[in-house]
C-alpha cells in the first residue's frame, strides 16, 4: 500500500456510514497513528480525553490530538461503550469490547476486521510510519505513538533517506534537462547590394553560436537547400 492508497482508504473510512463506526475507528488508528490490532484491542474508554473543547487519545505517554472527523467516531465509540456498561451492568472499560463480557477484542479478531476493510495490516503500518516528518526526533515519535525508542529510530532514518533521496532525483532531473531554446530578436543592421539598409532578426541556439540562416545572398532557401 503507498501513500495515496493509504489516504484514499482514510478517506472512505472517514466518510462511509455503512460501514460500523468501530471498524472505522480502528482502522483509521491503523492508517494514520500506525497502530497495530493489538494496541488498538487494548484501548480503554479512558484512553480517549476532551479538555478545551479538544478531543485527545493516548497512545502513548504524550496524547495526540485527534481532527474533528476522527474525534467525533472517537467520542461516539466512547458514549457507546459507556451506554452498555450501564445498560449491561458490567465494569468493562474496553473501547472495543470482545465477544465475552468485561473482555477485549482479540488481536486476531481485531486484524479481520480491519482486512474486511480491505486494509493489508504490516503494508499500511509500515506507510503510516514511512509518512512520519523526516524532522521529528524519534523520541517524540516513539512517545507520541507508544511505540519502541528502536523502531521509531529505524523508521526515522529511513523517512529521512527517501526524502533525501527524493532531493537527489529531483535535482538530478533538473540537471540533465538541456537548456529551452531561447530566441533572442537582436536586429543587425545589414546594408543590401542596392544601397538600402534592412534589418535581420537574429536567433541563438541553445549551444550559443548565431544561426544568420543561408549564407549565399539572393538565392531563395528553396535553391540554396537544392544546391547543397
Amino acid at each position: 500500500m503507498d501513500d495515496e492508497a493509504r489516504w484514499t482508504t482514510a478517506r472512505r473510512l472517514l466518510h462511509d456510514d455503512t460501514l460500523k463506526p468501530e471498524s472505522r475507528l480502528a482502522g483509521l488508528l491503523l492508517l494514520l497513528y500506525a497502530q497495530w490490532p493489538a494496541a488498538i484491542s487494548r484501548l480503554t474508554v479512558d484512553h480517549i480525553e476532551e479538555t478545551g473543547g479538544a478531543v485527545r487519545i493516548r497512545l502513548g505517554a504524550v496524547p495526540v490530538e485527534l481532527p474533528a472527523p476522527v474525534a467525533e467516531l472517537a467520542f461516539h465509540q466512547v458514549a457507546v461503550r459507556r451506554s452498555h456498561t450501564v445498560l449491561g451492568r458490567t465494569d468493562s472499560p474496553w473501547l472495543f469490547s470482545g465477544g465475552q463480557p468485561g473482555r477485549p477484542i482479540s488481536a486476531w479478531a481485531m486484524g479481520e476486521r480491519l482486512r474486511k476493510l480491505g486494509i493489508r495490516l504490516a503494508e499500511a503500518r509500515s506507510t503510516a510510519l514511512s509518512g512520519s516528518p523526516p524532522n521529528c526526533p524519534a523520541a517524540v515519535l516513539a512517545r507520541t505513538l507508544g511505540i519502541d525508542i528502536t523502531v521509531a529510530v529505524t523508521w526515522q532514518r529511513a523517512a529521512a533517506e527517501d526524502w533525501a533521496a527524493y532531493a537527489a532525483e529531483v535535482s538530478r532531473r533538473t540537471s540533465s534537462q538541456p537548456p529551452i531554446y531561447e530566441q533572442e530578436h537582436r536586429h543587425e543592421t545589414r546594408r543590401s547590394p542596392r544601397g538600402h539598409y534592412r534589418s535581420r532578426p537574429r536567433f541563438r541556439t541553445h549551444l550559443g553560436h548565431p544561426s544568420r540562416g543561408p549564407r549565399r545572398r539572393g538565392l531563395p532557401l528553396r535553391a540554396h537547400s537544392r544546391r547543397r
